[in-house]
């Protein structure tokens, strides 16, 4: 298993305990998630859905990449990678 850090918006922090990072060991995506969510139980239901993959307005990115694009949840994770939650951001002037 790889200790990965995943990063937490500010938005989400206070289901974080107030952390802007987590670290997390696991051997994908899904396992850190997972290892996060044990602890921080309401933080992963704002993040996942019931079926283990994130909510639609949620992109998890490893690095610069969008797990999405990748192997999904399923995604192998390396020692020292960077896990990055970002929530999906809406408004603006009409």
């Amino acid at each position: 298993m790889s200790r990965v850090i995943v990063r937490i918006p500010t938005p989400l922090r206070g289901f974080a305990g107030g952390n802007s990072e987590i670290a997390a060991e696991g051997a994908d995506v899904g396992a850190v998630l997972s290892a996060i969510g044990a602890d921080h139980p309401e933080l992963l239901e704002r993040v996942m859905k019931d079926d283990g993959q994130p909510r639609e307005f949620v992109n998890i990115y490893l690095g610069s990449d969008n797990v999405r694009t990748l192997d999904g949840m399923d995604t192998p994770v390396g020692e020292g990678d960077v896990l990055s939650i970002l929530p999906a951001v809406a408004g603006g002037a009409p």
